[in-house]
């Protein structure tokens, strides 16, 4: 995990081939992706850059970290994993869940409410 940096505040112009190549002159780029919305198909102005080496992941986050591209300063630093338990609700293995909580909902302290 340590070669996946995590790229953020990227203008909206900015596309995986971009982000490639401004990562590559720090080492091998093993991938490079921004973040769509997937209604609109913008860039949400963030995205992941995974190097080959954790040695060109340090270079990159030092070189540039605090850069201004097309005038907005990026935030580039090493990705953390994802949080598993910060599901929103919806449909999963045991079916579908309007939230992680068990205290609300029908049944739990009265009609649409929950304890609080």
């Amino acid at each position: 995990m340590e070669n996946k940096l995590y790229v953020g505040n990227l203008p909206y112009s900015v596309t995986n081939a971009t982000l490639q190549s401004n990562f590559g002159e720090f080492g091998d780029v093993t991938s490079a992706k921004v973040m769509m919305d997937r209604d609109t198909g913008q860039s949400k102005g963030f995205g992941f850059v995974e190097m080959a080496s954790a040695e060109a992941a340090q270079a990159a986050i030092k070189g540039l970290n605090g850069m201004s591209v097309e005038g907005r300063s990026i935030v580039v630093n090493l990705a953390r994993p994802r949080e598993a338990g910060r599901s929103a609700g919806g449909y999963g293995g045991d079916g579908f869940k309007a939230s992680g909580r068990s205290d609300v909902g029908y049944g739990n302290g009265g009609y649409g409410g929950g304890r609080y």
